[in-house]
């Protein structure tokens, strides 16, 4: 990447970006121009970059809502823009947080076109908020925001050797976001690094009267924010951490558990406690043997015990909701953007594959899954949402952090985010994960993290020990990866799940 008014920007963090600043030896507009330009050097292979727009966080990647005008910025907009941040655009996104379609490209969106990681341009990039990590990653912007109802912050920031916070659900508030479940979305951050994800979420996290969620953090969360938290190597002297085995590492590829195993075993000569087998209760019920499933539930005959039962009606209602505060648009219902999709076949996928997308390979079944809802909240909604929730909170996380020595809390526990049951049991419960970079896949060149978990409102813990890791991992090889750019010329739709 090329000096930027002599000064080097590439990796760079907020604080040596602010020092440029200070000193007088870079503006913001300068800034700004040196990114764009990292946009046009980049976007024909990445496109991570969905346009250089200052209205960011309000359409889902689909051409279903191009033109459309929302009210206000969303809150986490507004609080960015208060804190002096440069709202560069938007990223590319899997086109409606993945919900649209069961079978398609992750990264892929009928308006942005495919989104690529640059460590390896034919495979998944993660998702679904793909560019906000992929542009972080390749260096195109400083830091990025995301949206995750089920894995869309960890998954692709650990498969792009990033820092990834997904908060407690109402940390952040949803208000202007394109939703896809309000019991369970949430705003996270992508950073290069610790220090940087805590201060943009020091800038966006607080009350919002437009999202009553947010009300619930008030009194809970610490008073002078995230960023004096952070700690060094030396902290870990006083931690004990839990290693949920069965739970979700005995899925985890040989590579990566001999990578991250090397990693604990790091973090234990560093003077923390390891404490294995603390296991969230029910794990031979509610974790999928084969990899993430939201409707592993159904999978084994009991819709009523299904994270998809309520998402589907979630989406259903919520969408109809912030449709109806849009203007210069005439999509108001998910109807009318399943009639879009089949009136536009080649570029939106009404249809399944082949007579539509070859992206979209299943057409729109997760939409016409929602449609079928009508949004209805009935017994088998609330069976559902009750059983996600006490079987992944007070049976789950809850249960596995109370496993501690002679009956103590543990600081955190410590899960491998490559395996998609681990954030899908945090996204369930509602509760924080941070995850940061670790290794790179031998064959694929795709990075994997090392995350940890802990419980509702305790992003101070998760910062404080995350720090520390990351701090002790700096000299070892176990830290962020450049990007090689392997497959840069290739253009293949759909992306190879690896």
């Amino acid at each position: 990447m090329s000096l930027c008014n002599g000064q080097q920007i590439e990796e760079a963090s907020i604080d040596q970006i602010q020092s440029h600043f200070e000193q007088g030896l870079l503006t913001s507009q300068q800034l700004t121009f040196c990114y764009m330009q990292r946009i046009w050097q980049t976007d024909d292979y990445l496109n991570s970059v969905l346009e250089i727009n200052p209205d960011a966080m309000q359409i889902a990647a689909t051409w279903a809502l191009q033109g459309s005008i929302v009210p206000r910025d969303a809150h986490v907009v507004h609080r960015l823009r208060e804190a002096g941040a440069v709202l560069l655009g938007k990223a590319t996104l899997s086109e409606w947080a993945s919900m649209r379609s069961n079978n398609y490209s992750e990264g892929y969106s009928a308006r942005g076109g495919q989104c690529r990681s640059a460590y390896n341009l034919t495979v998944n990039p993660g998702g679904s908020s793909s560019g906000s990590a992929v542009g972080v990653a390749a260096n195109v912007f400083t830091f990025a925001l995301g949206t995750e109802t089920d894995g869309s912050v960890i998954n692709p920031a650990e498969r792009n050797a990033i820092v990834g916070i997904k908060p407690t659900v109402g940390l952040t508030s949803r208000a202007g976001v394109v939703p896809e479940s309000l019991n369970q979305d949430t705003v996270g951050v992508f950073a290069r690094s610790l220090r940087d994800a805590s201060y943009v979420l020091d800038a966006i996290h607080g009350p919002d009267e437009r999202d009553s969620q947010t009300l619930t953090q008030i009194g809970r969360t610490p008073t002078k924010g995230y960023t004096h938290l952070l700690c060094d190597r030396t902290s870990l002297r006083n931690a004990t951490f839990g290693v949920p085995w069965q739970s979700f590492w005995r899925f985890a590829t040989a590579e990566q558990q001999e990578v991250l195993t090397s990693m604990i075993n790091l973090i234990k000569a560093a003077g923390a406690q390891i404490v294995n087998n603390t296991e969230i209760m029910d794990y031979e019920t509610i974790v999928s043997p084969n990899g993430w499933d939201w409707d592993y539930g159904t999978t084994r005959g009991f819709p009523n015990e299904s994270e998809y039962t309520y998402i589907k009606v979630d989406f259903y209602r919520d969408l109809q909701n912030y449709l109806a505060e849009l203007n210069n648009t005439n999509m108001r219902s998910l109807e009318d953007i399943v009639a879009y999709n089949y009136a536009n076949d080649g570029s939106e996928g009404g249809n399944p594959w082949p007579l539509g997308n070859p992206a979209f390979f299943s057409g729109q079944d997760g939409l016409l899954a929602s449609l079928e809802t009508k949004g209805m909240q009935d017994e088998l909604y609330f069976q559902a949402l009750n059983f996600c929730r006490s079987s992944t909170r007070e049976r789950g996380i809850d249960h596995a952090l109370s496993l501690g020595p002679n009956g103590t809390k543990l600081d955190a526990l410590l899960v491998p985010p490559d395996v998609g049951q681990s954030y899908q049991i945090a996204a369930q419960a509602g509760y924080p994960m941070i995850t940061i970079p670790a290794g790179v896949n031998s064959e694929s060149g795709m990075p994997f993290g090392l995350a940890l978990m802990q419980t509702a409102w305790r992003e101070d813990a998760l910062v404080q020990w995350a720090s520390a890791i990351e701090d002790l991992m700096k000299d070892m090889p176990y830290k962020r990866a450049l990007p090689k750019w392997y497959g840069y010329l290739e253009r293949n739709v759909p992306v190879v799940n690896a």
